[in-house]
């Protein structure tokens, strides 16, 4: 059995995504030497994508030079320039908070970004606090609308300066994602995912629910680790629609699954990726890359019946089948590696348009695929196959 397992993962990969690689690259520099340039000319450590839909908008967390990058529509060649810039008084600027003090048009880390409801929402992750806008902002520096996790847009404390965490504080957070009326935060520091059954329409409402703790004054590793599939480590990422919630873990290397949203805070998972059971938490299984193991997953997205992670520790994408999940099921596709026992930045060689160094943020629309190439510092646009 195991030598049948062994032959399935060094077999070439069904692809789903494009063989010839990324349509369009965005980073400024050169495909194969792909290094960090001043902000004026391209990217730095991305971390979040977003695709309004296969023509656009999209944005981009330019995370190292702490700014939103907006373009009106799918740019259709490498490293086109965005429409607008959101974050810095010009597209020179990389200070934290543009350098002076924090605001609602000022950002220091944004890494998740998601859109749905007419609302974009962005993930202020040292700011500790999520922005939101109605509308896609269609002017430079627009300031957000709304701002969660802070009582208002000049706070920027780690859970408010509180010795606990509450229903309306957030530490550390790193991805949001919007299904219907509802808005997902991966309350990283916190340990936690918040869940707002409403887009929220003031500065600092409380979420409605909390999975990962018992309560939302928790912030226990593993929940305190008593009950297998209800805690996190590091959950970085959520991807959510009418039928199930997902969120990536990275601490724990798994994707947690629930087949409908819980009614109740704290409720465990349905389904684990990346591990034989809800109790296991090793990178890798403690082995190499599988069809079936994974390394720091930080980010995760549904389409098209196919959820899709990325395996930041592989350098490489999985394609689970979605009507298909259960726990510890093999992955279907592949992108970025070889085979699926392959892992290294750039299949150890040197970056190329079908090639992956520490993904992270990953967002799909009808055919196309946009994945945050952060390793690289550069962001892959790539058609399905």
């Amino acid at each position: 059995m195991r030598a049948a397992h062994v032959a399935r993962d060094r077999a070439p990969a069904r692809g789903w995504l494009a063989p010839r690689g990324a349509r369009v690259v965005l980073g400024g520099a050169r495909v194969d030497e792909p290094a960090p340039l001043a902000p004026a000319a391209g990217l730095f450590g991305p971390r979040g994508v977003c695709l309004a839909g296969a023509g656009g908008p999209l944005a981009v967390c330019d995370t190292g030079h702490h700014r939103l990058l907006v373009w009106g529509r799918v740019p259709e060649a490498d490293d086109a320039p965005p429409d607008l810039v959101i974050g810095q008084r010009d597209r020179a600027g990389e200070a934290r908070n543009a350098g002076g003090t924090v605001g609602a048009a000022t950002l220091n880390m944004p890494t998740g970004i998601a859109a749905g409801q007419g609302v974009l929402a962005v993930a202020d992750a040292w700011n500790h606090r999520v922005l939101l806008w109605h509308g896609w902002p269609s002017s430079a520096n627009r300031p957000a609308d709304i701002v969660l996790g802070q009582p208002d847009t000049t706070s920027a404390a780690a859970n408010r300066g509180l010795a606990r965490p509450r229903a309306d504080t957030l530490n550390w957070c790193f991805g949001v994602a919007i299904d219907g009326d509802r808005l997902f935060v991966a309350d990283t520091g916190n340990r936690r995912v918040l869940v707002w059954d409403g887009i929220p329409t003031a500065h600092g409402a409380p979420a409605d629910l909390v999975l990962g703790q018992a309560d939302f004054g928790c912030r226990d590793l593993d929940a305190g680790g008593g009950a297998p599939g209800v805690g996190m480590a590091w959950p970085h990422m959520v991807a959510a629609d009418a039928d199930r919630v997902l969120v990536a873990d990275a601490g724990m290397h798994r994707i947690m699954v629930w087949n409908r949203l819980p009614g109740r805070c704290g409720a465990p998972c349905d389904v684990v990726l990346g591990q034989p059971d809800h109790a296991r938490t090793d990178a890798n299984r403690l082995g190499g890359p599988t069809r079936a193991s994974l390394s720091q997953p930080y980010g995760v997205a549904l389409t098209d019946g196919r959820v899709v992670v990325a395996d930041t520790g592989n350098s490489r994408l999985l394609g689970f089948a979605a009507a298909r999940l259960r726990t510890g099921a093999d992955a279907d596709a592949l992108a970025g590696q070889a085979a699926f026992d392959r892992h290294g930045e750039n299949r150890w060689g040197a970056a190329g348009r079908d090639t992956l160094s520490w993904p992270y943020g990953i967002a799909v629309a009808a055919g196309l695929l946009a994945v945050a190439d952060t390793g690289n510092n550069r962001v892959l646009l790539w058609d399905t196959a």
